[in-house]
């Protein structure tokens, strides 16, 4: 292909039936999302979740793991996940958790717990992904658009949030030489079950959809995207 010339649409298409996806979290709404929007384009796709085994209807493949922070536990279950759909062309990490508390309320051990569910789980499933990944290869990790800044009562989360932010960017950096790229979206409230049940008093028109989130997480996985590598992309709008 000549420098500076663009794929075309058939070649972005073959892309996508080739691509092989693995997502963390996929059994939470933006989980949902991002692996219905791969396996309409024909990806193959594995799914890492708390307790689900087997095969969906749906044809992706699903992989327990309790805890993602546990090196040896989310070592063994990407790698069964990897072989699963033979080989990764990108890691979807959605997996991580949220609370919301003041400074003066909070304890230490509320920081480690987020810390640990947001940063060392973004840490161990990309340690996890990185031998077997190639050239061509894309991370996309879910960040949050409340780390910058952080409002009251969400200093434990954006510190979390924040930390995961820099290791997507120290990550760019690292993998350019090996041609994969790393890039994370910062979502602010998502339309969720769990935040309508909540918040029952805020507007759920101000949110944005998964469904809106996972197209921008698609587009970051496949090659139409290749220019994008250690960018943190807000992903905010209300549709």
């Amino acid at each position: 292909m000549a420098t500076g010339s663009r794929p075309s649409p058939c070649r972005q298409i073959w892309d996508w039936i080739d691509m092989k996806v693995l997502i963390s979290g996929a059994a939470g709404a933006l989980g949902e999302a991002v692996r219905t929007v791969f396996l309409q384009q024909g990806a193959k796709v594995s799914c890492i979740a708390r307790s689900r085994e087997g095969v969906d209807s749906a044809g992706a493949s699903w992989f327990a793991c309790e805890n993602l922070a546990d090196e040896a536990a989310a070592r063994a279950a990407a790698n069964r996940a990897i072989e699963a759909i033979g080989g990764i062309d990108a890691l979807v990490h959605v997996a991580g958790a949220f609370a919301w508390k003041k400074v003066e309320d909070s304890l230490v051990d509320d920081w480690r717990a987020l810390y640990s569910a947001n940063v060392e789980t973004t840490l161990v499933l990309v340690r996890a992904c990185i031998p077997a990944m190639r050239s061509g290869a894309s991370i996309v990790a879910v960040g949050a658009a409340s780390a910058e800044p952080a409002g009251a009562g969400m200093a434990a989360y954006a510190a979390a949030k924040s930390g995961v932010a820099r290791l997507i960017e120290a990550l760019a950096q690292e993998l350019a030489p090996r041609g994969i790229r790393a890039n994370a979206v910062l979502p602010s409230i998502i339309d969720a079950p769990r935040n309508r049940a909540d918040m029952p008093g805020v507007d759920p028109a101000q949110w944005t959809s998964p469904a809106a989130i996972a197209d921008t997480i698609s587009f970051l996985a496949q090659s139409g995207s290749r220019a994008i590598s250690g960018a943190l992309i807000p992903v905010t709008h209300q549709l």
